[in-house]
């Protein structure tokens, strides 16, 4: 068997492209329906589904840890905008439009889409996305944003603690 050749960087087209994160929208949206929710609870949302591991009692986080993870927050609003975009343009997700905002939901097409999927991946996705909505689909904006500010600075915090230890070791 033949090991595809990857160029340096590379990688960074295959991870985090509208379609993957795509993925992991439609699945939190399937998980949450009937609600509908706007897009800074889809960002958080998505940030606690791959990174599962970081909440006390959570699974595993379905991406390894990486020292920049706290990062992610800030870039990440783009990158769920794009795919939200992506998975509209084939009515896999719906939005509606109303006083107070704009608001995501699964489309008609978001089970049959969901259903046609058979890797591993895609089943943890949707286990995944049925923790986070139980764990947080309840709370309100407001406490999700506190809990989101309050536990910022001890994600990746594991590898600045272990750089330290290192660096005193040397």
């Amino acid at each position: 068997m033949t090991v595809p050749h990857f160029a340096a960087g590379a990688w960074q087209y295959v991870f985090n492209t509208p379609l993957e994160c795509g993925l992991r929208c439609v699945a939190l949206l399937l998980a949450a329906r009937p609600q509908r929710w706007d897009l800074q609870r889809i960002v958080q949302s998505e940030y606690l589904l791959v990174h599962s591991g970081d909440v006390p009692g959570g699974p595993p986080s379905l991406h390894p840890s990486s020292p920049h993870r706290v990062g992610e927050l800030l870039v990440r609003r783009g990158l769920v905008e794009r795919a939200l975009l992506f998975m509209m343009s084939r009515q896999v997700v719906c939005r509606a439009l109303s006083s107070s905002g704009i608001h995501y939901f699964a489309g008609d097409h978001a089970l049959p889409f969901f259903d046609a999927l058979q890797s591993a991946y895609s089943r943890q996705l949707l286990s995944r996305a049925a923790w986070v909505v139980e764990r947080f689909g309840e709370v309100p904006s407001e406490d999700l944003d506190n809990y989101m500010r309050a536990h910022w600075s001890d994600w990746g915090a594991e590898f600045t603690h272990e750089l330290f230890v290192r660096g005193a070791s040397d």
